[in-house]
């Protein structure tokens, strides 16, 4: 989607460019780094995250490279769908789905997002309070 610069010389369109695949999430998708794999398909991975905030804290990662939320497009659904129902099979295996669980994407910086592929926390094991920020 294109973005809307202002400059002196009047309004500029520029496209966001996508990371290079380098992310931290990259190097873990291609087994360069080594993480706790929870699941992996061809189109999702899910690893630990290294700073729980939950007795069960799991990132899901689409292996596309889509650096946020903003970037999803119509064609990336079906990865949505896996990705949600990844969840629904976590909560299942781990005994928490009549429970319940959190999941949470962060869009871009002033929504947290601190590594820029799209991913989705999971977290379970505890009651969670209501409060978002």
């Amino acid at each position: 989607m294109p973005s809307v610069l202002n400059c002196a010389e009047g309004i500029v369109l520029y496209y966001r460019v996508l990371p290079m695949s380098d992310t931290i999430f990259h190097k873990i998708i291609r087994k360069e780094i080594p993480a706790t794999i929870e699941y992996e398909s061809e189109t999702v991975i899910v690893i630990r995250d290294i700073n729980p905030q939950a007795p069960f804290h799991c990132l899901i990662i689409p292996k596309k490279t889509m650096r946020s939320i903003y970037d999803i497009t119509e064609e990336d659904g079906s990865i949505i769908l896996e990705m949600m129902q990844t969840a629904n099979r976590l909560a299942d295996e781990n005994g928490f789905a009549k429970d319940g669980f959190r999941l949470v994407m962060n869009c871009e910086e002033w929504g947290g997002q601190t590594v820029f592929q799209l991913h989705m926390h999971m977290l379970a094991g505890k009651k969670m309070s209501g409060g978002f920020a």
